[in-house]
């Protein structure tokens, strides 16, 4: 099993933002996790990264506890977010970060944006921070296909594509390796649905659907 939540609660302020939650996702997976806005779908997947503390339940990835394992769990999962975070660090210095932290060859890195039409060496003098935001999606995206994860964890990954972009994104995934499992938290299905052979719909903090499409 990849990955393990059970009976899973997280309160925030007074508020159960998981409510006994159920979830496993084997290797192979490709997930569309859909769901209302507060339905606990991204503090669900922070949860399995280990950015939050669980109130109660049990969460395990590759066997290890999030939290007290962060790194192991880490290393094999590729997570991008809907938002991209504000790095201070310019492209050079972020590519040598993730050289240095993840062995992934920043050769690598230039050949994913490339295939997304974003020319990274144009850039490698710029703060991270200063790229557009479509700019940054697409950086994004390259570093977590060139780590060859396990486990890709995408929260609204095309949320800042412009519809060019979009294409050439679900493109690269359609050479995702047959083993490696996918998570999309989309509000999307139309889009991903060629991609994903599961569908997760969340809820009130609960996974009120779970089936094989």
């Amino acid at each position: 099993m990849l990955v393990s939540a059970e009976k899973v609660t997280k309160i925030f302020m007074g508020s159960k933002v998981l409510d006994n939650v159920d979830l496993q996702i084997e290797k192979g997976d490709r997930i569309a996790m859909m769901g209302p806005n507060g339905a606990g779908k991204t503090t669900l997947v922070r949860a399995m990264l280990g950015f939050y503390h669980i109130d109660s339940g049990k969460i395990s990835v590759n066997g290890y506890d999030p939290v007290k394992h962060r790194v192991d769990v880490l290393s094999d999962i590729s997570f991008i977010p809907q938002l991209p975070p504000p790095v201070k660090l310019s492209i050079e210095e972020l590519l040598l970060y993730i050289e240095r932290s993840s062995g992934v060859a920043r050769e690598q890195v230039f050949k994913e944006a490339g295939r997304m039409d974003l020319d990274i060496e144009k850039h490698i003098s710029k703060p991270f921070f200063k790229l557009s935001g479509g700019m940054k999606q697409k950086l994004l995206i390259a570093i977590a296909l060139s780590k060859k994860s396990g486990l890709l964890i995408f929260d609204e990954p095309t949320a800042n594509l412009d519809p060019k972009g979009r294409e050439k994104f679900y493109e690269l995934l359609t050479e995702i390796d047959t083993d490696c499992s996918t998570l999309f938290i989309t509000h999307r299905l139309d889009e991903i649905e060629g991609l994903v052979n599961r569908k997760v719909y969340m809820d009130l903090g609960k996974v009120v659907e779970d089936e094989k499409i």
